[in-house]
């Protein structure tokens, strides 16, 4: 959300940012809170005059009856009791407009970066650069999921049967490879400094509104019936909740969190579930990390925190890149982010594995996240990155590692965490 003095002192470039977003039908909308922002700010004046008024009137009722003027003083006091119901009335106009106000802010974008590419959807985002030579081996390699049921780790039909489309379970040395990978994340990210943890996976609709825009939620989100609970569908999500009405310290800056979660999402629309394979599914884990620092730090650690998960990626072999996501495909609160695609030598393409985000001070100024310096308080910049998420993470790794025999070769990295263990062989 914008700082509404911003968008008052700023109209013109509030209306340029949502035309280079594609959302020309917000563009009205600046005007109107602009409107109504002008209306809120006279009634609060008016209510101020009045309770100067009110307070001046009190002031003289106790003189006039020391002053035994009995009749004066009530007339005063009828005067009071006028200025008070003038008062209600002004206060309910007043939170009238404010929610009039604030409605129409939460849908306004966040003021996207100067570097962002434009553009209008995912088809225009622009390839940076390239980390690992993406290969293509001599040999076919099968789709993930006949892959992974050749050596024991997959069965969706029981999963259908207790959970329906989009669930799955993992099983034996797939899952345990699965499980090595999260591991691995949070151990990486430990090493950079990051404090670990283990975030509630479920938030108040408060949190919801303050970390993502109303469509958004609605599209990924499940609700818990009759309770104002909703399941993560990232630990991002709770992780910046966690400071939601605080007041840091500036010198306790930057905070630098992994999490670990399940995460659950509805998966709706046109991509849809997929069937058989495991790329596209409601529920998944993911290790993760946020930032909150001071603002003029934000973009520096952008640059860090995706180059993080390139590390990650690289020690298990597997190549990927960096994609600038444009300015149609950034949700309205972020200001500048990028994905990380993993190689896929089976499609012969990349793939989604990761997103890297800078949110500048729209999160903080929803959930109320402030830092308090020398000249007084202001709203802290957050981040979040994904350090590795699986089963996607796991399908670049099997697909990247799969040899012509039909086993998986396991990262040096991974081994330690799957008992030494150095390839995953086909079942007979």
């Amino acid at each position: 959300m914008l700082d509404i003095k911003f968008v008052r002192e700023n109209p013109d470039k509030v209306k340029e940012n949502i035309k280079k977003k594609f959302q020309d039908e917000k563009i009205k909308l600046v005007d109107e809170v602009i409107e109504l922002d002008e209306k809120q700010r006279k009634l609060k004046q008016e209510g101020d005059n009045l309770r100067s008024e009110r307070n001046n009137i009190s002031s003289s009722i106790g003189a006039l009856m020391r002053e035994k003027k009995i009749d004066e003083a009530n007339e005063m006091k009828e005067k009071v009791k006028d200025i008070n119901d003038k008062l209600v009335e002004l206060e309910q106009q007043e939170m009238e407009l404010a929610d009039a106000v604030k409605t129409r802010m939460m849908v306004i974008p966040n003021i996207i970066d100067d570097s962002v590419p434009i553009g209008k959807d995912d088809s225009e985002n622009v390839e940076v650069q390239r980390f690992g030579d993406p290969v293509v081996p001599k040999y076919d390699i099968p789709y993930h999921a006949d892959i992974i049921e050749s050596l024991n780790g997959l069965d969706k039909e029981a999963a259908g049967r207790t959970s329906g489309e989009g669930f799955y379970y993992l099983m034996g040395d797939i899952a345990r490879l699965h499980e090595a990978m999260i591991a691995y994340g949070r151990d990486y990210m430990i090493e950079q400094g990051f404090t670990y943890a283990i975030p509630p996976f479920m938030i108040h609709s408060a949190v919801v509104e303050g970390v993502m825009s109303f469509p958004e939620m609605q599209a990924m989100m499940y609700k818990i019936e009759g309770e104002d609970l909703y399941l993560i569908g990232t630990s991002e999500h709770s992780m910046i909740g966690k400071f939601k009405d605080q007041i840091l310290k500036a010198e306790e800056l930057p905070i630098t969190m992994t999490s670990y979660s399940p995460c659950f999402r509805k998966e709706g629309g046109s991509h849809g579930l997929e069937e058989r394979g495991l790329y596209r599914v409601h529920q998944f884990e993911k290790q993760e990390m946020i930032v909150i620092c001071e603002p003029e730090e934000s973009m520096a650690w952008y640059e860090k925190m995706w180059r993080f998960t390139v590390n990650v990626f690289r020690n298990l072999d597997i190549p990927v890149r960096q994609l600038e996501c444009c300015s149609g495909d950034l949700a309205d609160l972020k200001v500048k982010s990028c994905d990380i695609e993993a190689w896929s030598p089976r499609q012969q393409k990349y793939f989604e594995v990761g997103s890297c985000s800078t949110l500048g001070d729209a999160q903080a100024r929803r959930l109320g996240i402030r830092a308090k310096g020398n000249e007084g308080t202001y709203y802290v910049h957050t981040l979040n990155n994904t350090v590795l998420a699986s089963p996607r993470g796991l399908i670049a790794l099997i697909e990247n590692n799969y040899q012509e025999d039909g086993s998986i070769k396991i990262p040096k990295v991974l081994q330690p965490y799957m008992g030494g263990k150095q390839i995953i062989e086909p079942q007979k």
